[in-house]
């Protein structure tokens, strides 16, 4: 029962987290600032995701430990269907905490645009589904 609680409310916070995250991609041109905000709002986003698709599948019955591993399981039950994308996201996090570099906080704006946030609003629909 705890899980299940659990889950769902790890999922409030990642709905609420996405819609922030769906504002800044909505805004179009970001200034050097709201570019930094939508690194920090993509990176506690995807953290909300990942544990999100944990709390869930082990209210599922899974046993998943580490973010690599949620991500392999969840796309092994089909919970997601782009696998690359999300391990590629894992592992581009710790880049982006570089914001200070200009060219590396455009890399990351690019890429949360194009290919993070649409992973992220599919994994979103399909929980709510």
């Amino acid at each position: 029962m705890s899980q299940d609680i659990r889950w769902k409310q790890r999922f409030s916070n990642f709905k609420k987290a996405t819609d922030q995250l769906s504002e800044f991609i909505e805004k179009g041109d970001l200034n050097k600032f709201e570019v930094q905000g939508l690194i920090q709002c993509f990176e506690y986003t995807f953290e909300l995701a990942w544990k999100t698709m944990k709390d869930y599948l082990e209210f599922e019955g899974y046993e998943v430990k580490s973010p690599r591993s949620t991500i392999q399981t969840a796309f092994q039950n089909q919970l997601i269907t782009e696998g690359h994308i999300w391990i590629d996201a894992l592992e581009k996090r710790n880049l982006m905490a570089h914001t200070y570099d200009e060219e590396v906080a455009k890399q990351a704006e690019e890429l949360i645009k194009s290919e993070y946030y649409p992973v992220i609003r599919k994994l979103l629909e399909k929980l709510e589904g």
